[in-house]
């Protein structure tokens, strides 16, 4: 039976990609993350000796700790945390019991260098609709919760991305863009080791509303008119991008957990 200070791993693969997911940290030593150099989604590495210099940053948040079997390191950075109060726990079975459940595992070496405040940032053309929406969101709940992005005149992503140390994504002639039929959203869930069932499936409804083929799923059409609504509705890209990643939030809940549930009309009567 889970202990009350951790969690487990069926228990934490519900929060991930969800608005209010913990705060993941990842506390293994180099020896034990170089056997097998991947990560949780949306987590970073930090020193367990150091594990208190986290705790301004940590403060009102709920914090799993994670190292490679779930003990020693994991159960005492969470035990540091909570006495810095903190609501920490630790993940029952660590990295590998993840592992060993077949939950995502993100490569490290793909997920680009932090700057100095700790987020990744990436830049792409200034007002976005579909990939660059759902972009940023994939980034935001599954690779770096801090991550910023720059919306900026086509001609100048390149410029800008040489300039402010940022990832450029979805023009043409960059890694982070579509490659053949698909969408720069395919090339991220590919590279980033996130094909789930759910993710595949939400793939398919944003490459046919991104490249108008609405045949490919018949939500295709509504996230297109979807996101063509909000381009009209905010003339500012960051508060449409706030607005698009709940769009997408709901579509991710919809393609993990309600894809079998139906609305009919009349509603079925009592007893009926």
């Amino acid at each position: 039976m889970t202990s009350p200070t951790q969690i487990s791993v069926s228990q934490l693969s519900r929060l991930i990609g969800m608005p209010d997911a913990p705060i993941l940290v990842d506390v293994c030593i180099d020896e034990d993350f170089n056997d097998d150099p991947r990560l949780l989604p949306t987590s970073f590495r930090h020193p367990f000796q150091d594990i208190e210099a986290l705790a301004p940053r940590l403060k009102g948040e709920r914090v799993i700790v994670i190292c490679q079997k779930g003990l020693k390191l994991s159960q005492g950075a969470a035990a540091i945390l909570r006495d810095q109060g903190i609501a920490a726990e630790s993940l029952e079975g660590g990295t590998i019991a993840w592992r060993d459940a077949g939950e995502p595992l993100i490569p490290a070496v793909k997920i680009p260098t932090r700057n100095q405040g700790g987020s990744t940032v990436w830049v792409t053309r200034h007002r976005p609709k579909i990939d660059r929406i759902a972009c940023p969101w994939l980034i935001r709940r599954f690779i770096d919760r801090t991550a910023r992005f720059l919306f900026v005149e086509p001609a100048e992503v390149l410029n800008v991305a040489e300039k402010f140390n940022a990832i450029p994504f979805d023009i043409e002639d960059v890694f982070w863009s579509h490659q053949g039929e698909q969408c720069t959203f395919d090339t991220m869930i590919r590279e980033f080791a996130l094909e789930t069932e759910p993710m595949t499936h939400l793939a398919t409804i944003i490459r046919g509303a991104d490249t108008n083929r609405h045949d490919l799923a018949p939500e295709a059409a509504g996230l297109m008119a979807a996101s063509l609504g909000l381009s009209r509705m905010y003339r500012d890209d960051l508060a449409q991008l706030d607005a698009g990643i709940r769009l997408y939030d709901a579509f991710y809940r919809w393609a993990r957990d309600a894809r079998d549930e139906g609305h009919d009309w009349p509603a079925p009567k009592a007893g009926g």
